[in-house]
């Protein structure tokens, strides 16, 4: 009899322990946090916000609205020549038209007083015939030719990169810069007035000529 009830206690004993199991699962899935909502962590690096596009520039429609830099780094406006006559010249140091410094110096020289200015931008489009910095070219041209007319900085006057200043100067005068040391003539109120190719010469009656027709 003591043997029966044993085992009557021991196997109730074994149910108790499998439901207490069975219900254990429940209980702590009822007491779980509940996940939190996913998100960046702490570790992840913000993503950078893309650029902006640049808003096109404004297309100049006159000379004078062009700020051109020196060829000693400062910023100057062509509107400071407003009322001059003015002769725009791509340059170059090893060229065989360099020569041509010298004769370009002579006709500012003569006509300065007169409201006339030469305008030298040095480009090294044609050959690769100015491969100087800017530094470099306005020592050439001073210790070499004595020019004392502007000189700005070194820019592209044809092809894909042409600076909008020759852009505007060809569209106007309806011809593309063919070499260096093409002249372009611009009357007092800015207007291009004629093109000369490289040949032409500062000094040549046909130069001179145009140019006191402005003055």
């Amino acid at each position: 009899m003591v043997r029966y009830s044993l085992a009557l206690l021991i196997a109730f004993g074994l149910l108790l322990t499998l439901g207490a199991c069975r219900s254990a699962p429940d209980e702590a899935s009822s007491s779980d946090p509940a996940p939190e909502a996913s998100g960046p962590s702490d570790s992840e690096e913000p993503q950078p916000e893309e650029p902006r596009p640049e808003e096109p520039q404004p297309e100049a429609s006159h000379l004078y609205d062009f700020q051109m830099t020196t060829i000693t780094g400062e910023d100057r406006s062509l509107s400071d020549f407003d009322g001059q006559v003015l002769l725009f010249v791509n340059v170059a140091s090893e060229c065989g038209f360099t020569r041509q410094y010298s004769g370009l110096q002579e006709l500012y020289e003569r006509f300065e007083d007169q409201g006339f200015a030469v305008l030298g931008f040095p480009a090294d489009n044609f050959g690769g015939q100015e491969p100087g910095t800017d530094e470099e070219i306005q020592a050439f041209c001073e210790n070499q030719f004595g020019v004392t007319f502007p000189m700005f900085s070194k820019i592209s006057v044809t092809g894909e990169d042409q600076h909008p200043l020759y852009a505007f100067l060809t569209r106007e005068a309806g011809e593309e810069i063919t070499w260096n040391f093409n002249k372009i003539l611009v009357d007092r109120s800015g207007e291009v007035i004629a093109h000369f190719p490289s040949p032409v010469e500062p000094l040549s009656d046909e130069l001179i000529g145009a140019v006191e027709d402005l003055l």
